[in-house]
């Protein structure tokens, strides 16, 4: 991340380290320097650039707005008044400013939120020397994903399966111009969002920068001095001689066949120990999974499978399977309808394929283990295979690794109380008396049309048996169709 961010601070100011105001770097230049501020930038790969509050200096600038939404229904980002101002003098010393100020964002619906956000950057010289900082750039109220999250310099923070984000993202280089003087170029984005697979409506690569601000000033160089030569002395002839040739390395071969950096592989040996207590199974009824992590997956996934396959009828209850709170509830490609749970220690859990949700599968709900959060299916591209639950185990320890911190989740599996008190031989000739069918319904169908059963706790199976009763026609109906025999009835 920093060495991208350097590589782009030393290209684009290149130009203005060289050729800034008054010829900056040339002998006898003033000293010079410019600014630039983006309140807003949304990047989507193959279509113009969505900003606001894009200016530069010289000569100086200010913006202001209200509000600013992208797109037009503000899905992917909303924000409160937005500012920006630019400012830059030039002369025997230089200084360069720029600052951005927005209100109140909200990105993916609510997914990241903040209160404010202000970048900033300076540049200044004096005499040959050159200097800068972001002095006044932060992020305050920051929400990620249900938690609350602390901004420092060119933290990373991962975002599920589906990107990071970067608070206060800084970049800067220094330059040396004639006669020894210095440049700086710094740049800074107060949030800088990266998509590495689809989410809320944005494609791969797509980018988000909120309160981008970016400063350069390169100090004057003085004028060579004129060689004094005596009267009547004929200046010396000198012959140049021919300059070496700089050795250069020979390029690396390149692989005909090979389009992509090779792929890391999955952790092994790491299991870490997860201390929030009480977990359970997650998914109710009889199973079936075996250790299928790190197994390869074609081109999906990075090309290995995070998790196991928890195998089971279609419809069987999907659990919490621990304390936490549930945030990125909603549909990619792969995933099909997923979500993730945070338990308290900050541990996370990533649930793949369910056919529908229950009320309690929104972002920030807070949920007690055994707790239904949906149903299993085979939506995304497990269509067409047999239902079951994808589930991946992210421990706190291994979260900077982003997606690829996920462990293997049998060792856990094995371990966690497994509750299958109720038998789901036969759940799928009930669910077709409620008009549900086998595939899976589509992304964001409801799969039991009532709250009843789907708010029924897992860690109770007399409240499912309760629930399923009050459904399909009294007790006895609801027995045989999960396959147990009705009771006798008491003399």
């Amino acid at each position: 991340m920093r060495n991208r961010l350097t590589m782009l601070v030393a290209l684009s100011g290149l130009l203005v380290l060289v050729s800034g105001a008054g010829g900056a770097g040339s002998a006898g230049a003033t000293a010079g320097g410019s600014a630039r501020a983006v309140a807003v930038r949304v990047v989507v790969p193959g279509q113009p650039a969505a900003t606001a509050g894009s200016i530069s200096s010289p000569p100086d600038h200010a913006a202001f707005g209200s509000s600013f939404a992208y797109p037009s229904d503000g899905s992917v980002v909303t924000t409160g008044s937005i500012s920006a101002s630019v400012s830059t003098t030039s002369g025997t010393a230089a200084t360069a400013a720029s600052t951005t100020q927005v209100g109140a964002i909200s990105v993916f619906k609510g997914e990241i939120t903040a209160t404010a956000v202000t970048g900033a950057a300076r540049g200044s010289t004096r005499g040959r020397n050159a200097s800068g900082n972001f002095s006044g750039a932060t992020v305050t109220g920051l929400v990620v994903l249900g938690t609350d999250t602390p901004a420092a310099p060119n933290i990373r923070v991962p975002l599920a399966d589906w990107g990071y984000l970067t608070t206060l993202e800084e970049g800067t280089d220094s330059s040396l111009g004639a006669g020894g003087t210095q440049g700086f170029h710094g740049v800074v984005s107060a949030l800088a969002i990266h998509l590495t697979a689809a989410h809320g409506g944005l494609p791969a690569g797509s980018e988000i920068q909120v309160g981008y601000a970016e400063a350069s000033v390169q100090a004057s160089a003085p004028a060579a001095p004129k060689p004094v030569v005596p009267p009547g002395t004929a200046p010396k002839q000198t012959v140049k001689k021919p300059a070496k040739k700089t050795p250069v390395a020979p390029e690396p071969k390149k692989h005909k066949h090979r389009t992509s950096p090779p792929l890391l592989g999955p952790p092994t040996g790491l299991q870490p120990k997860l201390t929030a207590g009480g977990y359970v199974f997650p998914v109710y009824g009889p199973v079936q999974f075996g250790d299928s992590y790190g197994a390869f997956r074609g081109d999906v996934s990075g090309n290995w499978h995070h998790g196991d396959d928890i195998f089971a009828p279609l419809g069987a209850p999907i659990l919490a399977c621990a304390d936490g709170i549930v945030f990125s509830v909603g549909w990619n490609d792969v995933g099909g309808n997923r979500l993730w749970l945070r338990d308290d220690q900050g541990n996370e859990y990533y649930y793949a394929h369910l056919s529908a949700f229950t009320p309690l599968a929104k972002n920030g709900t807070r949920v007690r283990a055994g707790e239904m959060l949906g149903f299993v299916g085979n939506t995304g591209d497990a269509q067409g295979t047999p239902t079951h639950l994808h589930f991946e185990v992210h421990p706190y320890s291994l979260l900077f690794m982003g997606y690829d911190g996920a462990v293997n989740p049998t060792p856990y599996l094995e371990a966690w109380q497994h509750l299958q008190d109720v038998k789901f031989a036969n759940v799928a000739s009930w669910l077709a008396q409620t008009g549900i069918a086998d595939p899976a319904p589509k992304p964001a169908a409801i799969l039991l049309q009532v709250s009843d059963i789907s708010e029924a706790s897992g860690l109770d199976p007399a409240s499912l048996l309760r629930a399923l009763r009050s459904q399909a026609g009294g007790e006895g109906q609801v027995l045989r169709t999960l396959g147990l025999r009705p009771k006798a009835p008491r003399p």
